[in-house]
């Protein structure tokens, strides 16, 4: 990578927490594609969102875990040993979190926690304990740095910043080599199908109605997977321990005009939109600083215009792998978001799930 953000990786061993998920296989499907490190582990729990299916392009060329990162028993017999450990595990859809915030609050704050006492036990050279935005709450204008302080409106956006303060605490306490990354929302290929752009490309390609929260004007920065896999990599390398870094996007855009760019990208009119009522507690805008990260090399590389080009068309070319997933959801009797409105044609996936 130009910027060197694979030398942290080089010749070492990464354990990836979460890396059957949409972000984590990116990574993980990076680091091995790049052929940096000496061995790549993938500890996940397989939970509804993690997939095996999103590393078959790498099979046999990483070892897999089948574990939970609240599991402080199988943490310790697996991150000794492993010189950089990159944690992606989280519960992360906001509807779901209103539902029933408790695994949200088990995973991302015990499970960093938990994950944080083993890495201090075992000497861990290097940690990066992977955020969101949104645990700033909303914004009305300008962008937060990552001095900002922590405000958090969602019970997943809380939970997320709890994990955050463990981690800093044991960077702060211990001396534990761990950085904190926030990114905004991410998209690309891979994404679970409960997100709304995968969620909205699916129901179009499919012929459905799509559903619409509100009045459609809040505002998301957006950052394509691949972007923000670099920005992690390089705090990997360059980051200092106890800091937080944002990766931010190339486009900051409306609820309205992200339906409209997938409406004109799918051939579909607004005829296709339902308007379905507002998530309770839903930020208005989000929007990051991301200088510091700059200072190390970093700024995104993929235009939102070609990036949701190129993930429209995967989803379109990839039927086999997110069709078992809607129908697994199906069987499982397991909505793709939490009910707000009636749908159309029977489809039993409503709300628009955004994070």
């Amino acid at each position: 990578m130009r910027d060197g953000s694979a030398g942290a990786e080089r010749g070492r061993h990464v354990l990836v927490i979460g890396g059957a998920g949409f972000i984590g296989s990116q990574y993980v499907r990076e680091l091995v594609r790049d052929g940096d490190p000496a061995r790549v582990t993938v500890l996940d729990k397989l939970t509804y969102a993690g997939n095996l299916a999103n590393l078959e392009p790498v099979a046999g060329r990483y070892t897999f875990v089948h574990g939970d990162i609240c599991d402080a028993r199988l943490l310790a017999e697996v991150v000794p040993g492993h010189d950089l450990v990159v944690n992606f595990a989280a519960e992360s859809h906001v509807d779901r979190s209103i539902a029933d915030a408790a695994p949200f609050i088990r995973t991302n704050v015990q499970g960093v926690q938990a994950l944080m006492q083993v890495c201090l036990e075992a000497g861990t050279a290097r940690i990066v304990q992977v955020s969101t935005d949104e645990v700033y709450g909303s914004i009305e204008t300008g962008s937060w740095d990552e001095d900002a302080p922590i405000a958090p409106n969602s019970p997943y956006a809380a939970s997320k910043a709890g994990g955050d303060m463990v981690a800093l605490a044991y960077a702060r306490t211990h001396g534990l080599p761990v950085s904190v990354t926030r990114c905004g929302n991410n998209y690309g290929p891979y994404q679970f199908p409960e997100k709304v752009v995968p969620l909205f490309t699916t129901r179009l390609l499919d012929g459905h109605s799509i559903p619409l929260y509100g009045d459609g004007g809040n505002v998301r920065d957006w950052v394509h997977v691949s972007d923000h896999v670099r920005g992690i990599r390089l705090v990997a390398e360059r980051g200092l321990p106890g800091q937080v870094y944002h990766i931010a996007g190339s486009a900051e855009l409306t609820n309205l005009e992200l339906t409209q760019q997938l409406l004109d990208a799918l051939g579909a009119g607004w005829d296709r939109v339902e308007r379905v009522p507002d998530r309770k507690g839903h930020d208005r805008r989000y929007s990051l600083c991301d200088a510091r990260l700059g200072a190390l090399g970093y700024a995104p590389r993929v235009s939102f215009e070609q990036g949701l080009a190129d993930t429209v068309r995967w989803y379109a070319e990839n039927r086999d792998w997110w069709e078992p997933l809607n129908e697994r959801a199906l069987s499982d009797g397991m909505a793709l978001a939490v009910p707000t409105a009636p749908m159309t044609r029977g489809e039993p996936a409503r709300g628009l799930p955004l994070r």
